[in-house]
């Protein structure tokens, strides 16, 4: 009964979210990284 409650144990199926967390984290990381750089462009053009 308890391998019933827990049917996604296995290593197989989180690693698809790891990599889906990965690519998201990278994604948002990206995106602050231009922002600040756009700010700092910004910045010096004044």
């Amino acid at each position: 009964m308890s391998t019933k409650k827990h049917p996604h144990h296995s290593h197989s199926e989180k690693e698809p979210n790891l990599k889906g967390t990965l690519t998201s984290v990278t994604f948002v990381g990206l995106f602050i990284v231009v922002s600040w750089v756009a700010v700092f462009m910004l910045f010096l053009s004044r």
